[in-house]
């Protein structure tokens, strides 16, 4: 069993104090290799390596960012088996889905930066005498704190920006998935990034996250994760006036009218459920369905439900792998537990499976749960598992009330061939992320985030770049 290690300075090193945390497989339920338990004294260090490297990475060419980035993409693509066994290993995903998804997606996110810097611009402002420009210029050192559900499609989401913009990053994977991260560490050495520009930091949030947070020398805060968190780092950052991005919890309406081309729509719908075993912030968790075609819907969707396969993440004929963690899983178990208190009927799942070989793994059958209020705690709080509720409703003044009947507001998804109505619901959901007819489809140029519970500021494109960069007016007099 080997070792994950940190990356300092251009360099894989062991935590200071040599305290490790077990990783487990959640496909089997055993411990597979350790990742550093990190503190304040590594953090320190990384710190100190990004402040030492700053002044060089800052002043080398966007040409020169831009070479080193696409090296990075292309040694993923390179290495596209290696990863995506790693993120299954860790997460518990099929190795198909991590192929397909997750370790393009990382790839692309390290490309289309190394391009988008290239084509960064800033404005000019003439005055009869004068003259204004804008600069806009990195902000130092900076900290980046990304989830376990799409381990290295949002941990190069987030340090693409940072590094093409000419920061200096502290990154912090989490501690459940951390394995790509380490990978990606080695692909990093290999493609030449100089010593300092990137750092990675293994350990836990309270040892690590919130170091970095409360650091007065890291500028800015990049943070996916819970609501939860995200307050705390909120309410850390604040005070000292640092830079915060937080991409949080969600809630999502999936809202389907009778005028809907049906069969695209349950093939999508299907995706939207349960992809990643649900474990995406973007997934329709609640699904509201016109009544006119309610039954037939519930029929068809119980049906391809109870279809799906969930089984060991290595077999390519399983639609759902394992769930991450031990915790996770309980919690998952306990959130259809309150549903049935709740009065919720299960329709399909609502139960653990326990595949042939892999008992000691954690997977649950996918779920759909009917007759739930929407004001109930399952409808209103975030599970992030393979659970879905669906429920009827009759006007589109209705519908919308329903979509925005929660504190989170992050995406939905409309399904309706009706031009006027799309727009209509698309203006007015509260939401960062309005799909109609379609899901998870992404131009990488587009701002992503959320309102009201799911987040604080936009990532993507442009907007990630203005993020992780100060703008400076500077005037000249004719």
């Amino acid at each position: 069993m080997t070792s994950i290690s940190n990356y300092i300075n251009g360099q894989l090193t062991p935590p200071t104090r040599g305290n490790y945390i077990d990783l487990v497989n959640p496909s089997t339920g055993d411990v597979y290799s350790q990742v550093p338990d990190s503190d304040i004294s590594d953090v320190e260090k990384a710190v100190n390596a990004a402040e030492a490297a700053f002044a060089e990475w800052s002043a080398t060419s966007i040409e020169e960012r831009s070479r080193v980035m696409t090296k990075i993409a292309d040694l993923i693509e390179a290495n596209l088996e290696r990863l995506a066994k790693a993120e299954s290993l860790d997460n518990g995903k099929p190795i198909w889905l991590a192929k397909q998804v997750d370790i393009p997606r990382a790839s692309s996110n390290m490309r289309f930066f190394a391009q988008a810097i290239t084509q960064f611009a800033t404005n000019a402002h003439e005055m009869t005498n004068a003259i204004n420009y804008t600069l806009r210029q990195p902000l130092g050192v900076v900290g980046t704190i990304s989830p376990w559900n799409l381990p290295l499609y949002l941990f190069t989401w987030k340090i693409a920006p940072a590094i093409a913009a000419g920061n200096c990053v502290i990154a912090k994977p989490s501690e459940v998935t951390p394995m790509s991260a380490f990978l990606f560490s080695e692909i990093c050495i290999e493609a030449g990034l100089p010593k300092g520009v990137l750092n990675i930091i293994h350990g836990d949030g309270l040892k690590v996250g919130a170091e970095m947070t409360k650091h007065p020398k890291i500028k800015a805060i990049s943070f996916t994760g819970s609501t939860r968190v995200g307050a705390e780092i909120a309410k850390v950052a604040a005070p000292v006036f640092k830079k915060v991005s937080l991409e949080m919890g969600g809630k999502n309406p999936n809202v389907i009218f009778a005028d809907c081309e049906y069969e695209k729509m349950m093939k999508v719908t299907m995706r939207s459920s349960f992809a990643n075993q649900g474990q995406i912030c973007l997934c329709g968790s609640r699904i509201y369905v016109e009544a006119s075609i309610y039954e037939k819907f519930k029929t068809d969707f119980v049906e391809r439900t109870k279809a799906m396969k969930v089984g060991h993440p290595s077999d390519d004929s399983v639609n759902l792998g394992a769930i991450v963690s031990k915790p996770h899983y309980e919690k998952i178990l306990s959130c259809i537990e309150l549903a049935k208190a709740e009065g919720g009927k299960i329709l399909t799942g609502g139960e653990a499976i326990f595949p042939k070989g892999y008992e000691n793994g954690y997977y649950i059958a996918p779920t759909i749960i009917e007759g739930l209020p929407a004001n109930c705690r399952t409808n209103q709080e975030e599970i992030f598992g393979p659970v879905v509720t669906i429920a009827p409703f009759r006007t589109e003044e209705e519908a919308l009330q329903l979509a925005n009947s929660t504190q989170y507001g992050l995406s939905a998804t409309v399904w309706t061939e009706n031009l006027g109505r799309a727009n209509r619901m698309a203006k007015n959901i509260h939401a960062g992320i309005v799909w109609i007819n379609t899901w998870l489809l992404r131009d990488l140029r587009t701002p992503f985030g959320g309102v009201k519970s799911s987040g604080v500021g936009r990532e993507g494109g442009f907007e990630a770049l203005r993020f992780f960069t100060e703008p400076k007016n500077v005037c000249i007099r004719f």
